[in-house]
């Protein structure tokens, strides 16, 4: 007896395609001691030299103890530096060389990721590059 088809749900599909592509990011970055989460982690503090730990927990959606122990292994591992590791002082989260040198690399194995996505289904790539600028339609140009 054939087991009766389950129903579409997109929230099903779309974790499903996450896991797989998430899978393949985190073998892409192995080699540079990076994983997804600490990607990035590594790329607010660039963004933002001098990031606080609750501001980076905050815009990663982790815990501020999540972010201290991710920011730690980074730090353990020449990637990022605490320029105020002082205790009872705000952190000053900056990349080192190192960081910089990593985040580069995994850009670019992000890039050719996002390439053979674009490349093996170019509809998703566009509905996902939608609901991406969603936010930003009708918001006034930042100035800079």
């Amino acid at each position: 007896m054939a087991a009766e088809r389950p129903p579409f749900s997109p929230v099903i599909a779309l974790l499903t395609v996450s896991a797989v592509w998430d899978s393949q990011l985190n073998t892409a970055l192995r080699d540079l001691g990076l994983t997804t989460r600490k990607y990035g982690l590594l790329a607010h503090v660039q963004a933002t030299p001098g990031i606080s730990f609750s501001e980076l927990a905050r815009r990663s959606q982790i815990t501020v103890q999540t972010a201290h122990t991710a920011v730690r292994s980074l730090a353990d591992d020449g990637l990022v530096a605490d320029a105020m590791a002082l205790a009872g002082a705000a952190s000053d989260l900056r990349v080192t060389e190192k960081g910089a040198a990593a985040l580069a690399e995994a850009d670019a194995r992000l890039a050719r990721l996002d390439a053979a996505l674009t490349a093996a289904d170019r509809d998703l790539t566009q509905a996902l590059e939608g609901l991406h600028e969603e936010p930003f339609r009708g918001a006034p140009p930042e100035h800079g």
